[in-house]
């Protein structure tokens, strides 16, 4: 009920609920409440948490907003809920427990205080009782020891009962307006800072929102920006290692994730057991040499003897460099999306399109690597050859090792394999001469494919922000139905999300201008 004086003679009461504004006078007020509860509430004694508003407007009555909250229940009557008491509970906690809520608590005098539903629940929310008022009705029915009762306030009204001076509905009317502007007063900074923060937030929101477009012109200039700021972040997280924009985000920061992954394959790379001098020593070497051997000189080193253990070695490591790129463009990938998203979060219609020229993208790029990979690796098994000078450096080093006591330093007789003293002198200098070339352009080979994969990757990462990205998504949107045309078109959820929007922002204003004239 909110009441507020008017210097007219003719009173002017409305009721509002559930959207509607009903007229009505004092003759007939009672008559229009009980309808309008009927209409909320059901006709079977039920309740609802839906408010009713009487504002009513004469000459004379005190400028006072109350809510008169429904009667606690405890046994459900015929057609009321079995839950009732939870119902009405909820209503009144949610009234009573804000901070600037003034709790009247009406007693009769023939109840026990201390015992009352109403003063337990007000005691939850207002331990101290600074804003609870007691009312006592029917003091007829027991004046004997009343005074006494209330005086003694056993159950702690901090802002007291009615005493001798405050007697009467006119004194209590005069209470509460005292009471509501101290109120007021106190909790006036709260609320208009509370309505500013609000405020702040709306504006804020309502700016996040895509602007409603009206032209294919002006489409596509915000779509050209959402790729250029799209294209931007890109280049700062996959090319210049800024990640200012995800700072706490370590999946974003691309540049150190793509170094660690190069670390992974260069780590899988040297620790398969195609990298391990040890393996089947001199074994391997042998049993080729004498299926390669033929008619010419001896103390010639065969190159197909060479060609064939280094293919075999090359097959064995050919599978790490291919599920390295796609390792590697699985990752890309999710950045690429994530940053597309998060560039056209506000037009949701665009998404879609934007995600699925993302992934084509990728899946091209994805594809080309595997393809030069694949190349990389037929070349390696090709043929040999480096113009490394550490290749020779480290084969001298090796032969000059086992002309100085192999035998013994390194391979113990009790180890070496089944083979025939008669077989070894003759096979073992040159095995061992093959494994010291081996082994010393393996490790070429592995740099090499360590770096070139390095390089292909900044190139081709490279290329997907600087030149790839911006055209795919561009012939995904401008070839598609419809395409770029779906800016215009506003999904219903986001108008009227708009329109909510708005509607707040009008309210918190209009609020903000009544706070400010009770201010003055």
């Amino acid at each position: 009920m909110r009441l507020q004086h008017q210097p007219l003679p003719q009173p002017e009461l409305v009721l509002k609920f559930k959207g509607k504004v009903v007229k009505t006078d004092e003759e007939h007020v009672s008559e229009a409440i009980s309808r309008a509860t009927d209409e909320i509430a059901g006709l079977d004694k039920g309740i609802s948490g839906t408010p009713l508003t009487l504002e009513v407007r004469k000459n004379g009555v005190p400028d006072l907003t109350m809510v008169d909250l429904p009667g606690i229940t405890r046994v459900p009557v015929h057609g009321q809920p079995e839950d009732i008491y939870d119902q009405i509970r909820k209503i009144i906690m949610e009234y009573i427990t804000p901070e600037e809520s003034i709790i009247l608590n009406v007693l009769s005098a023939t109840v026990d205080f201390p015992t009352c539903e109403s003063i337990r629940m007000s005691q939850m929310v207002d331990k101290s009782g600074e804003r609870t008022l007691a009312v006592v009705t029917k003091s007829d029915k027991a004046p004997e020891g009343l005074l006494e009762k209330v005086t003694a306030d056993d159950v702690n009204i901090g802002l007291g009962y009615i005493d001798k001076s405050m007697v009467g509905v006119p004194v209590l009317a005069q209470k509460l307006v005292q009471i509501q502007a101290e109120s007021i007063a106190k909790n006036l900074p709260e609320i208009v800072k509370s309505i500013n923060e609000k405020l702040n937030l709306n504006v804020a929101e309502l700016k996040g929102m895509p602007k409603k477009m009206s032209s294919l012109s002006e489409a596509i200039t915000v779509f050209m920006q959402i790729i250029g700021s799209a294209k931007e972040s890109l280049r700062k997280i996959l090319l210049r290692g800024e990640f200012d924009e995800y700072p706490d985000e370590k999946k974003m920061h691309c540049t150190a994730r793509l170094v660690e992954l190069l670390d992974q394959y260069s780590d899988e790379l040297h620790t398969n057991a195609e990298s391990n001098p040890e393996k089947n020593f001199l074994m391997e070497e042998i049993m080729v040499l004498e299926e390669t051997k033929g008619i010419w000189l001896p103390n010639f080193l065969p190159r197909t003897a060479f060609l064939t253990v280094h293919q075999r070695k090359v097959n064995g490591i050919s599978s790490i460099p291919t599920s390295f790129a796609e390792k590697v463009w699985n990752y890309v990938e999710e950045v690429v999306i994530s940053v597309i998203m998060r560039h056209s979060d506000k037009y949701h219609q665009l998404q879609l399109p934007f995600r699925r020229a993302g992934q084509n993208l990728i899946a091209k790029m994805k594809e080309r690597s595997v393809d030069w990979v694949m190349e990389i690796v037929e070349m390696e098994k090709l043929t040999d050859y480096t113009c490394n000078p550490e290749y020779l450096s480290d084969w001298n080093k090796r032969m000059s090792y086992y002309q100085h006591s192999f035998l013994k330093a390194v391979l113990p007789a009790e180890e070496w394999p089944s083979f025939s003293k008669a077989v070894l002198p003759k096979e073992w200098p040159s095995a061992f001469d093959m494994k010291m070339r081996m082994t010393a352009y393996w490790k070429i080979v592995l740099r090499r494919l360590v770096d070139c994969m390095a390089l292909h990757l900044q190139l081709s990462v490279s290329k997907l922000v600087n030149k790839e990205f911006e055209k795919e998504i561009v012939d995904e949107l401008m070839g598609a139905s419809g395409g770029i045309e779906r800016m215009l078109d506003e999904s219903p959820s986001v108008n009227a999300k708009r329109l909510k929007i708005n509607k707040s922002i009008e309210l918190l204003q209009k609020s903000k201008e009544v706070v400010a004239k009770i201010m003055d």
